[in-house]
């Protein structure tokens, strides 16, 4: 944790919360991430040391705390305290003024599908899906084709890697930064589907309800403002 050795309101601040990782740790359990490896998930390029000294340090400036198990589940979790929980005017903050100043097009060392579906599995409105299982596959192109299927039911939502071996009741066939876009809302899912960037195959029925199962990124009503306000202005 840096020390700037001012008697400043914001310089203390930032010695919580300036260290790299850790404002996107608070970003990731204000939306209900609470478990560790979870959290290791959502930060691809975090080591875990580094992850468990960052969450100390939250720990021991009181921005988060420790709970014991619920039953059922296998690891501590970390939830955020009052002084966490008002840090959710902070991280909007950024997200306005990043998705105003800062958020471009994709580079490719950004487009990380594993995390994208990691992200999509978090945002399935599950009480909105069928009561039989859906399974979803998602073929991603950019310098290679990735594969990945969701497997969904109201009780959960399960991310395979491998071909779980169900039959598919959706293929969705994307451009992964075009994707990305429409995941974070620089693109409609209309225009994408109009440009042929992204494809949705599969039962009709399903196919108007693929769009509808998600909840779309958190950042994407944000940024969605931005680009309807610098339509405005063009």
């Amino acid at each position: 944790m840096s020390k700037y050795g001012q008697y400043c309101p914001i310089a203390q601040a930032l010695e919580v919360l300036g260290d790299r990782w850790t404002l996107l740790i608070i970003r990731d359990m204000l939306t209900g991430t609470t478990h560790f490896n979870d959290l290791e998930r959502g930060l691809p390029g975090i080591s875990r040391g580094l992850l468990a000294r960052r969450l100390r340090q939250l720990q021991q400036a009181g921005v988060i705390e420790k709970q014991a198990n619920r039953a059922g589940r296998q690891s501590t979790e970390y939830c955020l305290t009052q002084a966490g929980y008002e840090l959710q005017a902070v991280i909007n903050a950024l997200l306005s003024w990043g998705a105003t100043w800062a958020f471009d097009e994709p580079s490719p060392e950004e487009l990380n599908p594993v995390l994208l579906m990691w992200w999509m599995r978090k945002r399935v409105k599950v009480h909105d899906l069928p009561k039989e299982r859906v399974v979803i596959q998602f073929n991603f192109y950019s310098t290679k084709t990735d594969t990945f299927w969701l497997v969904m039911v109201t009780e959960d939502v399960t991310i395979c890697l491998t071909d779980p071996g169900f039959g598919v009741d959706v293929l969705v066939t994307a451009d992964l930064a075009t994707f990305f876009k429409l995941w974070l809302g620089r693109i409609r899912y209309a225009e994408a589907i109009a440009d042929g960037n992204i494809t949705v195959e599969g039962l009709p029925v399903y196919v108007r309800a693929f769009p509808g199962w998600f909840l779309w990124s958190p950042a994407a009503p944000a940024v969605q403002l931005v680009q309807e306000r610098q339509a405005l202005r063009a």
